[in-house]
C-alpha cells in the first residue's frame, strides 16, 4: 500500500468510485486530504459529519461499526430511500465501512492495525471505552506517534465524563434553548440537531490545525471537542453579552436584541422576513413600503431608536407589509437594498439555490445502478474541489478487502 504524508500506510481511492454515469464526482480532481487515512470510530452525527467533510476533501475514510447493528442512525428513520435511512446517508458518503466487534480477538487485532497505520482517529463514545480495548489515545500514541487523535465528547472528560451528550440535551442545558421559542416562557429546539453539526465543524478544524502541527513537527496530538463549549462558543453575541457585561438574554421570538426591523412579518400569502442592519437599508424599506415619513420618525430615526420602540415599528410595518404577497415586497425592495424574503420550506429553499446556480445537490451511484442526491459540500476550491466517489457504505461493506489488509 502506498504510504501517507505522515507516514502511516493508506489505500489509493483513486479509480475505486461507486459511481454511475452522469454522477458528479467533483471533476476527477484528487482532493486536498487525498493520502490521509482516517480511522472513524464515531456514530450517529458530530463526528461523522466532521469525517464526511474530510472525506469530500480526500481523505480515504474507514468507518469502524459493530457488524450486528452498525451506526445507530442506520435505524433512524423514516424517512428512507433505497431501503436505507436518510439519516444515515446524510452524513456517511465517500467512506468504507468496516465491520469490526471490539470484543472479538482478531477484530480488536484488526482494529489495532488500523490504528497504528492511520493518520487520523476520530470517536465519540463515553470517556473511558476506548481505553477498555486498548485504543485510547495514551495507548494509541505508543502505536503511532505521528496519529492526531480526536475525541468528541458532551461534556468533556472531566466531570462531566458520565453525562449523555444529546443534541437535544446540550440545546437545553447549553442555553441555546433559552434564546429559541416564539414568546418568553415557551423554548423551543432548533429543528435540526444544530450542536452536533457545529460540533462536527470544529471537530474538522481542530484535526486540520493538528495536522498542520505534525507536517512542521512530525507529532501528533489530541484534539478534544465537547457539545457544551462547542454551543457556548457558537453563541457568539449571546455569548458575549453575558461574559462582558453580565447580560442573560431571553427568549425574542423572531426578533434580534439589537437590531430593528431584523423579524419576521406577515405578508398577504406567508410570512416574510425582513433583516434592516443599518439606517440607509430602514430608509430605503420605508419608502419601498409607501411609507417614508417612518425613516424620519423621531421614534425609529436611529437602530437605537427602533430597538426601543419595536413594538410599535413591528406593528406600522406589519400593517403595510399585509397588504402584498411575501414574493411581491421581494421583487420589489430587493432592487432598493432591503435584505428580505419569504420563508421558504426545504423544497423552496433548494429551488433557491438550484436558480442561483449554488449546485445544492450532489448525486452518487451505486454498484447496483441506483443513483441518490446527497447535498453537495458547501465549500469551493478552485483546484480542488470537494469529490463524491462513494455512496454512504452499506454495513460492513468493505470488511473483506479492508480486513485482508489489515491482515497483512
Amino acid at each position: 500500500m502506498p504510504e501517507s504524508a505522515g507516514g502511516s500506510g493508506t489505500t489509493d481511492t483513486t479509480g475505486a468510485a461507486d459511481t454511475g454515469d452522469g454522477v458528479d464526482t467533483g471533476g476527477g480532481v484528487d482532493g486536498p486530504l487525498a493520502g490521509l487515512l482516517v480511522a472513524d470510530f464515531g456514530r450517529v452525527l458530530a463526528a461523522p459529519y466532521a469525517t464526511m467533510l474530510l472525506a469530500d476533501l480526500g481523505a480515504d475514510v474507514v468507518k469502524v461499526e459493530h457488524p450486528d447493528t452498525g451506526d445507530d442512525t442506520r435505524a433512524w428513520g423514516p424517512p428512507y430511500a433505497h431501503g436505507e435511512a436518510t439519516y444515515y446517508l446524510s452524513v456517511n458518503r465517500n467512506k468504507r465501512s468496516l465491520a469490526l466487534d471490539l470484543r472479538e480477538e482478531r477484530d480488536l487485532r484488526r482494529a489495532t492495525e488500523l490504528v497504528r497505520r492511520a493518520d487520523v482517529l476520530f470517536e465519540n463514545f463515553r470517556p473511558g471505552t476506548m481505553a477498555r480495548y486498548g485504543l485510547d489515545h495514551a495507548r494509541a500514541r505508543e502505536l503511532n506517534p505521528g496519529l492526531v487523535y480526536c475525541s468528541v465528547t458532551g461534556f468533556g472528560a472531566g466531570a462531566g465524563a458520565g453525562l449523555p451528550g444529546y443534541d437535544l440535551l446540550i440545546q437545553a442545558v447549553g442555553g441555546l434553548m433559552s434564546v429559541t421559542g416564539p414568546a418568553p416562557g415557551q423554548p423551543v429546539k432548533t429543528g435540526v440537531a444544530l450542536v452536533d453539526v457545529l460540533t462536527g465543524l470544529h471537530a474538522a478544524v481542530g484535526v486540520l490545525a493538528a495536522l498542520r502541527h505534525r507536517e512542521a513537527t512530525g507529532e501528533g496530538q489530541h484534539v478534544e471537542v465537547n457539545l457544551l463549549s462547542c454551543l457556548l462558543s457558537s453563541l457568539v453575541n449571546q455569548a458575549g453579552g453575558y461574559t462582558l457585561a453580565g447580560s442573560v438574554p431571553g427568549i425574542l421570538g423572531n426578533r434580534h436584541p439589537s437590531i430593528a426591523p431584523y423579524e419576521v412579518f406577515p405578508a398577504k400569502d406567508r410570512p416574510l422576513v425582513v433583516a434592516v442592519g443599518n439606517d440607509r437599508q430602514f430608509r430605503a424599506l420605508c419608502e419601498g413600503l409607501g411609507t417614508p415619513g417612518l425613516a424620519t420618525d423621531p421614534r425609529f430615526a436611529t437602530n437605537a431608536d427602533r430597538v426601543a420602540h419595536v413594538d410599535e415599528q413591528a406593528a406600522l410595518l406589519g400593517e403595510s407589509l399585509s397588504a402584498r404577497n411575501a414574493a411581491e415586497w421581494f421583487d420589489r425592495l430587493t432592487p432598493l437594498g432591503v435584505p428580505c424574503g419569504p420563508v421558504n420550506d426545504l423544497a423552496q429553499a433548494f429551488d433557491l439555490a438550484d436558480t442561483l446556480g449554488l449546485r445544492p445537490r450532489a448525486r452518487l451511484g451505486g454498484p447496483d445502478g441506483t443513483a441518490m442526491d446527497l447535498v453537495a459540500n458547501p465549500i469551493g476550491l478552485s483546484r480542488t474541489p470537494p469529490r463524491y466517489t462513494r455512496r454512504p457504505p452499506r454495513l460492513g461493506e468493505h470488511t473483506d478487502d479492508l480486513g485482508a489488509w489489515l491482515d497483512t
